[in-house]
């Protein structure tokens, strides 16, 4: 018996729906081995990683059509994966990492819900190492970027994880961290680039936010 409440939704994109097991209530905390705490995540974003945010429709929907042959791709702050379902779907390489200690069985029961084979995760913690993790020509995220410490961390976990000639994909609603967070990639050597998303969502939400790409400068890839 879980200790927390879960609910099944159907969410759709690109006109294919996927049954999703979330979290019912998000004002919910359940952690009787403390395994969050351990990995410090507090009581009151205990539940973040357990609703199909804006954003996360927004890149599963960008990620339905995205060119993907070839790719080792990687979603950073996945919570429960619906871009990375998207991308399995299309039978591309994709590794979902979240440092969360239920996103993983949340994300293999969303699999079975959707009758997808078997995907590989792998925790990511970006203040800590992630040894075996590898890297990837291709990682992207969505609305990852919402407390004070994430640009630092995100910034340096992707230089540790992006390929030589990585491209990186993230989604943010316009949260106030997306500025330093460019900052950060830039000083890495990336260069950024930023689009306004669709104004509204495939069901219909108001949607205020953009998509933020970087790539290795030249300067970055000769040196």
């Amino acid at each position: 018996m879980s200790d927390y409440r879960v609910k099944f939704e159907t969410v759709t994109v690109a006109g294919i729906d996927y049954v999703i097991r979330s979290l019912a209530d998000l004002q919910q905390y359940a952690d009787p081995l403390g395994e969050a705490e351990l990995a410090g995540i507090s009581s009151a974003s205990w539940s973040l990683f357990g609703k199909v945010w804006p954003s996360a429709r927004v890149l599963a929907l960008a990620m339905h059509s995205f060119d993907l042959v070839g790719k080792r791709i990687l979603e950073i702050g996945a919570g429960l994966g619906l871009a990375s379902l998207v991308i399995h779907r299309r039978a591309g390489d994709i590794t979902v990492s979240d440092w969360h200690p239920l996103s993983e069985a949340f994300l293999n029961e969303n699999l079975l819900l959707n009758k997808l084979g078997p995907l590989q995760y792998r925790t990511g913690n970006w203040a800590t190492g992630n040894p075996g993790l590898g890297r990837f020509d291709l990682i992207i995220g969505s609305d990852v970027l919402y407390e004070r410490q994430q640009p630092e961390q995100l910034a340096n976990f992707i230089a540790l994880h992006a390929a030589a000639h990585a491209q990186i994909i993230i989604v943010d609603p316009d949260r106030g961290n997306r500025v330093g967070f460019c900052r950060e990639m830039t000083g890495l050597g990336y260069s950024c680039s930023s689009r306004i998303a669709e104004r509204a969502t495939e069901n219909g939400e108001p949607y205020k936010g953009r998509f933020l790409t970087f790539s290795r400068t030249p300067a970055a890839d000769s040196a």
